[in-house]
C-alpha cells in the first residue's frame, strides 16, 4: 500500500476501491460510529486519514469480505492485529449473540437442564414464553436457559401466566430492530448482510443494558418508597 498522509474520507475510498469496490463514505462512517477507526479532524473538522487508519481500515474490510465476520468478533481481533499477533485463523474466535450457540434441544433435554416439570414445561410453550423452532418440534439451544430462569421464578411464586409479559416484550423489542435492520438482511450482497447483523447485535446490546438499567432503578425506587 502506497504512503499516504492525512488523506480525506474521498481518497480514503479511492484508494481502497480497488480491493473492496462496495467501500462507501457510509460504511466507512459506520465503522467509525462502532468505535473500529478513529481519524483525526482537520481544523475545519473534516476526516483526515493517516497510514495506520488505511492498513487499520484494509484489515476490517478484509476480514469482512473474506470471512463475512460480524464487527464484534472483528474488533475483539483488532487488538491481536495491532500486536502483530493477527493470523488468518478465526476458528478461535467467540461466538456472538445471533451466531449459532449449540444443538437444538428436545423436551426431555429442556426437563434435564431446568428442573421443569412435563406440565410446567407444557405451561410455559401454552403461554409462547418457549417456542419451537419454526416449522420442527424441537427447540432452540436458548430454550434450556430460559426454562431454568423461569422455573427459579416459579419457584419463588410467579406462574407461567404471569411470565408471558417477558416474552411480548421481547417480541416488540426484537420487530422493532429487525425494522431497522430488515433492508439490510434482504440485500443479496452478503457484506451488506453482515452489516445488518451487526447493526442487530449492537442494537441489542444496547436494549439489554437498557433493561438492566432501568429494572435496577425502578426496583430501588420501589424499595425507598
Amino acid at each position: 500500500m502506497p504512503d499516504t498522509k492525512a488523506l480525506s474520507i474521498g481518497e480514503v475510498i479511492n484508494l481502497l476501491r480497488e480491493d473492496f469496490p462496495d467501500v462507501s463514505v457510509s460504511k466507512i462512517r459506520f465503522l467509525e460510529s462502532q468505535g473500529l477507526i478513529d481519524p483525526g479532524r482537520s481544523s475545519s473538522g473534516y476526516r483526515q486519514f493517516d497510514t495506520d487508519d488505511i492498513a487499520r481500515l484494509h484489515f476490517i474490510l478484509a476480514q469482512q469480505r473474506d470471512h463475512f465476520l460480524p464487527l464484534k468478533v472483528i474488533k475483539s481481533k483488532l487488538t491481536l492485529w495491532e500486536r502483530g499477533e493477527e493470523g488468518n485463523a478465526v476458528e478461535d474466535v467467540r461466538p456472538t449473540l445471533l451466531d449459532e450457540s449449540g444443538e437444538p434441544l428436545d423436551r426431555t433435554d429442556i426437563i434435564k437442564r431446568s428442573g421443569l416439570t412435563e406440565r410446567e414445561l407444557q405451561q410455559l410453550v401454552e403461554v409462547g414464553l418457549i417456542r419451537p423452532i419454526l416449522n420442527s418440534t424441537v427447540f432452540p439451544p436458548e430454550a434450556g436457559v430460559v426454562g431454568a430462569e423461569a422455573k427459579r421464578l416459579m419457584d419463588h411464586g410467579l406462574e407461567p401466566r404471569h411470565l408471558r409479559s417477558i416474552r411480548l416484550s421481547v417480541d416488540r423489542e426484537s420487530d422493532l430492530l429487525i425494522q431497522l435492520a430488515a433492508p439490510l438482511l434482504r440485500s443479496s450482497n452478503a457484506e451488506s448482510r453482515a452489516r445488518g447483523k451487526d447493526i442487530l447485535e449492537s442494537c441489542s446490546d444496547s436494549v439489554r443494558a437498557m433493561h438492566r438499567a432501568l429494572m435496577a432503578a425502578e426496583l430501588r425506587q420501589q424499595i425507598s418508597s
